[in-house]
């Protein structure tokens, strides 16, 4: 376990992503995949108020539903760390940040996951129409009602997360604890200028996209048709680059004994600031692959090895 950012949340090395949940994954095989990473020691799940809005017939909403399903049958609530997002739910207008929006979404969400606290609240993206003020002023008033134990910031720059730490701050308000960004082998735009702004203020950072939409399952390969909804994002990396970097991971996850994926997830919580990285599993097998990165922790020579091959192309 690993303590998240300014927080006293103490979460495991791999977050659980909830977005397939009553998407491409059942109740049942939901359960299944819930199941199978607690009992692993997992205890960190993600899930937003926009999943799986995108599906037909969808709302948004049923991830959090089959979490809280989850939850109140297996009596586990105090053992999870639910993570959950308001901002990017454009069903009821809720694709903003303003304090109605706010404090609308957390009681829905509350509902949905059947608990009486959130222990950590995303702005899922920023909204730069609605002044900080209002709503850091909205989440500050949910933790101190004690709907919410820690707030955080998903898709953010560099800038507009440092404001927004510097107006909690002058305002007494609750302050982020940790960044949510896209950021993995593949897709390295976090290091630099966010990841610094994220050292600096004492935050953890969760990247999605962890598995670049499943190429870094090794999966992926030339001539290899495979039947998934992000099959096309992910072969795009299918490129000189890609092939590098799935060569390496290769030949340490046959050195290590493990897999491909585990050790793509192993690089990235290796990262300055990655506390957790979140990646999503559709049926027990799929997260067998992922969690040896509960106990795995790569060398430094092969994190260097792996950043090298992925490093850009100039």
């Amino acid at each position: 376990m690993t303590k998240l950012g300014t927080s006293d949340l103490d979460v495991s090395r791999l977050s659980l992503g909830g977005n397939v949940f009553g998407w491409t994954a059942d109740e049942e095989a939901s359960f299944a995949v819930l199941d199978a990473y607690t009992e692993a020691g997992g205890n960190f799940v993600d899930t937003a108020d926009v999943y799986s809005a995108w599906g037909d017939g969808h709302v948004g909403g049923e991830s959090e539903t089959i979490i809280g399903k989850w939850l109140r049958s297996r009596g586990n609530r105090d053992r999870v760390v639910v993570a959950t997002k308001v901002g990017m739910l454009n069903v009821g207008g809720l694709d903003n940040l303003k304090a109605e929006t706010i404090a609308t979404a957390a009681e829905n969400s509350l509902r949905r996951l059947g608990v009486d606290h959130i222990d950590l609240y995303y702005a899922h993206q920023d909204d730069a129409d609605t002044p900080q003020e209002e709503t850091l002023a909205a989440f500050d008033a949910l933790v101190r009602a004690g709907k919410v134990r820690h707030v955080a910031a998903s898709n953010f720059t560099a800038d507009r997360l440092t404001s927004a730490l510097a107006v909690s701050e002058r305002e007494g308000f609750a302050k982020y604890v940790a960044l949510q960004q896209h950021y993995n082998l593949v897709e390295r735009g976090y290091e630099g200028e966010l990841a610094e702004a994220v050292a600096k203020a004492g935050l953890s950072s969760a990247p999605y996209f962890s598995l670049a939409k499943g190429f870094l399952t090794g999966k992926y390969r030339p001539g290899v048709e495979v039947e998934s909804v992000r099959a096309g994002g992910a072969s795009a990396y299918l490129d000189e680059r890609g092939l590098r970097v799935l060569a390496v991971l290769d030949e340490v996850a046959e050195a290590r004994g493990t897999t491909v994926a585990a050790v793509a997830l192993a690089w990235l919580a290796a990262q300055p600031t990655v506390a957790a990285p979140i990646a999503s599993a559709r049926t027990v097998e799929q997260l067998a692959d992922l969690l040896p990165v509960l106990e795995l922790e790569l060398t430094a020579d092969e994190v260097a090895r792996l950043s090298a091959a992925s490093e850009p192309v100039a």
